[in-house]
């Protein structure tokens, strides 16, 4: 069975390290870990009914089942890994901001694990305040446990992401930082309560440019654009303001699979000189003039690769 899912708090399954002793050659690892909102014990907000699950509940209003948009159903055993990493992110957002520490270093002996079994290095896709807790396990973890990120619509400072980069696991793995102006309220909001003003999100980027690090504004139309000609056709931001369109809207899941499942396909590098690097300036979508709304395209789960 592909999917698995395990909380911050308990121990590693059996099943799970039996799985990936046994992994094919080439089956990917992949750890999804959620964001802020969620609580493994309460039946409305567990993650592992909603976005971690083959079949998703709709108490949250924004489903879509990762591990099937990775391509990891169940339909071929030899396909991989998903693992759902669940913890504990509801209260106040300070808190969490700070609990978030915990989770981490239970993500990274998580990650220590299935790297030395399987003998390969996991792959890990996060959102939001998840983010955090993937950035943070790097400073935990050894070099080439980790191969490859991707961080949705991250809730991290600058300093905070800087810091963990600068690790052995930091220098050693790649970071694709999936960003929007759609979400430039939910980065100031993070950063006058948590930062108290003195902190920049790093939904503008990092402070200097990292080779192994590239951010992807996903509604800007350049790089919308580009995504399309080198086949990977996404739907256009049609928001000011959203959170979760980085993961609901049409065709991003299928960049998102193949940036982790078949990373040698799609190289950094590749990209980083394929797509525009600039981001635009914060607000710019939130106050540019209304246009005409572009049709809406249908989120399209796609078999693996």
């Amino acid at each position: 069975m592909p999917l698995f899912n395990i909380n911050a708090c308990e121990t590693i399954p059996a099943a799970l390290i039996a799985q990936a002793e046994t992994l094919p050659e080439g089956a990917p690892i992949i750890v999804m870990v959620h964001g802020y909102g969620y609580s493994p014990t309460d039946p409305k907000r567990d993650p592992h009914a909603h976005i971690f699950a083959l079949e998703p509940s709709y108490d949250l209003n924004t489903a879509v089942s990762w591990p099937r948009a990775l391509g990891l159903g169940g339909q071929n055993p030899g396909e991989g890994i998903a693992v759902g990493f669940g913890w504990e992110s509801t209260g106040r957002l300070a808190r969490i901001y700070d609990m978030a520490e915990i989770a981490a270093q239970r993500l990274a002996r998580l990650a220590t694990r299935l790297a030395l079994v399987s003998g390969r290095p996991v792959g890990i896709i996060a959102h939001s305040m998840g983010c955090r807790v993937a950035l943070r396990a790097l400073r935990h973890l050894h070099e080439g446990r980790v191969s490859r990120m991707v961080l949705l619509a991250a809730a991290e400072f600058q300093s905070r992401a800087e810091e963990a980069m600068a690790s052995p696991a930091g220098r050693s793995c790649e970071i694709l930082n999936v960003t929007t102006r759609e979400n430039d309220l939910f980065d100031f909001l993070m950063e006058l309560g948590v930062g108290r003003g003195r902190e920049r999100c790093i939904g503008n980027g990092l402070t200097r440019p990292l080779r192994n690090w590239l951010d992807l504004q996903i509604d800007a139309p350049e790089v919308i654009a580009t995504l399309c000609n080198i086949g990977y056709p996404v739907g256009v931001a049609d928001r000011r303001v959203s959170h979760f369109s980085c993961y609901m809207r049409a065709g991003l899941f299928d960049l998102y699979r193949a940036a982790l499942r078949t990373p040698d396909r799609l190289p950094l590098p590749y990209l980083a000189q394929a797509l525009p690097q600039a981001q635009t300036p914060r607000w710019s979508r939130l106050f540019a003039r209304p246009r005409t709304a572009p049709l809406r395209l249908p989120f399209v789960h796609h078999s693996a690769d």
